[in-house]
């Protein structure tokens, strides 16, 4: 009779948060798999054992922080809410969000793998954040369709193009907290950019 394999001693939740911590911190190619041990508290069989590779820890992290600190991203998803509306709390959260002192600054989606060496690693984990960046920005688009639909957003604006800038202006906040931009400045220039997709009363 086979024997079973040994079963997990660790609690998933605390070892994709602390990973999540050191992908944000350093960014997934400068992360190096000592100091994934460190920080999770697990040995590197015990890492490739549960999550197949540095990839495939880094695609789980990012699960984490979706479902975590990264899920005012889906604000604009919240029918309850009008389209300008959403789209101003998932910007102004966002800022908040990245800004907290409690974590690492700016987007983990963002910073964590935008460039890399380019082996198989590298790639497969660009194309997991590149995935989730263009979810983002079809979210925002298909908020602006509904507030142009509502006749909340002038109707002569282009939905994609207008899901383009406002995508970028989100993408961008990362970059300006890391070089020291104040966030009241960034949610005063958030108040700009959603005064121009206001339909004038």
């Amino acid at each position: 009779m086979a024997q079973q394999g040994r079963p997990r001693t660790f609690v998933e939740h605390e070892v994709l948060d602390a990973a999540m911590q050191v992908f944000w911190r350093h960014g997934y190619e400068a992360s190096s798999i000592a100091q994934l041990r460190a920080a999770t508290g697990l040995s590197s069989a015990s890492l490739y054992g549960a999550f197949g590779s540095k990839e495939g820890l880094f695609e789980s992290a990012i699960s984490h922080y979706i479902a975590g600190p990264g899920r005012v991203s889906e604000l604009v998803g919240d029918l309850t809410l009008g389209p300008v509306d959403a789209l101003g709390l998932m910007i102004h959260g966002t800022i908040e969000m990245q800004s907290d002192p409690a974590h690492p600054g700016g987007c983990l989606v963002t910073l964590s793998a935008t460039v890399g060496a380019g082996g198989d690693d590298d790639v497969a984990a660009r194309s997991v954040v590149a995935a989730r960046r263009a979810e983002d920005r079809a979210g925002i688009e298909a908020c602006i369709r509904r507030g142009v639909d509502a006749g909340a957003i002038p109707a002569d604006l282009d939905p994609a193009v207008s899901a383009i800038l406002v995508h970028s202006f989100v993408l961008g906040i990362s970059t300006q907290l890391l070089d020291g931009v104040p966030p009241a400045g960034l949610h005063a220039a958030a108040d700009l950019l959603l005064d121009g997709l206001r339909r004038p009363s």
